[in-house]
């Protein structure tokens, strides 16, 4: 590490420690003495998407992101749980060595983790990302998602007997029909 204060070329690390996502580094210069901070961080993936119309770009996991939460939007996925899902992609994408990825390998793997997570989500995802045309499209998709061995989701309750007791002051509350 180059000293910015004298440009000498050989310098001590004195402290570390680690900072969020990265390492700060107190160091010392062997010549002029000067003390001086350097920051590490893992570079960032530099892996190109190439989507479906032969557009190229860099990944980016905010959008992966983003569109899973879309997807999930008002069902019972923890926001830790969509996390993962995208730490998983990035992790095969990273693991895989290559420097572009279709669009349509990282939409699948989004599908089969939302698959097992959450059937709306899934559809949902799914419904967007393979761009159904007609209802006989995600009829089909509903379909293949039945006859899947994924495992049924628990069924809100239907009738009133099923519902926990309401508090006594809520339940004696006038009817609003």
């Amino acid at each position: 590490m180059t000293c910015p204060i004298c440009g000498h070329k050989s310098t001590t690390v004195v402290e570390s420690q680690q900072n969020g996502t990265g390492v700060r580094r107190s160091r010392r210069c062997e010549h002029c003495s000067a003390l001086f901070s350097t920051y590490e961080q893992p570079e960032a993936m530099r892996v190109m998407v190439r989507k479906r119309d032969g557009r190229r770009e860099h990944f980016q996991r905010d959008k992966l992101l983003t569109s899973l939460r879309l997807s999930a939007r008002k069902r019972d996925l923890t926001a830790t749980a969509i996390e993962a899902v995208v730490e998983d992609i990035e992790r095969r994408i990273a693991a895989s060595d290559s420097t572009e990825v279709p669009s349509r390998v990282i939409g699948e793997m989004a599908i089969a983790h939302l698959r097992t997570l959450d059937p709306i989500a899934y559809i949902r995802f799914a419904s967007a990302y393979r761009q159904f045309v007609s209802l006989d499209d995600m009829f089909d998709e509903l379909e293949r998602l039945e006859y899947s061995a994924m495992p049924p989701a628990a069924q809100p309750p239907l009738f009133d007997e099923q519902l926990p007791q309401a508090p006594r002051h809520i339940a004696s509350a006038p009817s609003l029909r």
